[in-house]
């Protein structure tokens, strides 16, 4: 094994350092191996004394098994706890709670570590610029969507609107009621 520590190790023992605490609780797990896989990327990582991770030895045995779709990344990327729900753990379930915890509440925080590159204020404005820009983003995409929405309802009717399908079923429980009533006058006579 090479003296550098593996990238994957080194950037979740980057995030760890930030918290004292989430190192803490790592630490109970120490000696246990994680294995991640990403598509058709696999990061082995096993727990260290000190609550840090290190890249497993290869063949060592996996305590735990985490499978993340690649096409999942972006909506955790984004913090969708549903996102969270979808991905699929196999192993020591104690060590899948602690990753799990983990992945959802530890952060990096990218602002921080910039600023040791370019200043505070720089890495402020850059950081406020993507913010920025993400949120044009999702407020285009959401307007996108609802413009098309209110196309296909109402302009060329692909969907039906909400008001038009509560029609149609009260129309129907009508014409039940209607056909209940003359199966019974059929009845009597």
């Amino acid at each position: 094994m090479s003296a550098l520590p593996h990238p994957a190790a080194r950037a979740v023992n980057h995030v760890l350092r930030s918290a004292p605490l989430a190192m803490e609780r790592l630490r109970k797990h120490a000696g246990r191996t994680a294995a991640f896989h990403v598509g058709p990327v696999t990061v082995a990582l096993t727990v260290q004394t000190t609550g840090e991770v290190t890249a497993a030895v290869p063949g060592a045995a996996r305590d735990l098994e985490v499978r993340i779709s690649p096409f999942l990344l972006p909506r955790l990327a984004a913090r969708e706890d549903a996102a969270f729900r979808e991905i699929e753990m196999q192993g020591d379930m104690e060590l899948a709670q602690e990753v799990s915890f983990l992945a959802r509440n530890l952060t990096w925080d990218a602002e921080e570590d910039l600023s040791k590159v370019v200043g505070d204020v720089a890495a402020h404005r850059l950081f406020s610029g993507a913010r920025s820009v993400a949120k044009w983003g999702r407020e285009a995409a959401l307007r996108t969507a609802q413009g098309a929405a209110e196309y296909w309802t109402e302009e060329s009717p692909l969907i039906a609107s909400r008001v038009k399908v509560e029609d149609f079923v009260r129309g129907v429980d009508e014409l039940r009621d209607a056909v209940e009533r003359l199966e019974k006058r059929v009845e009597r006579l």
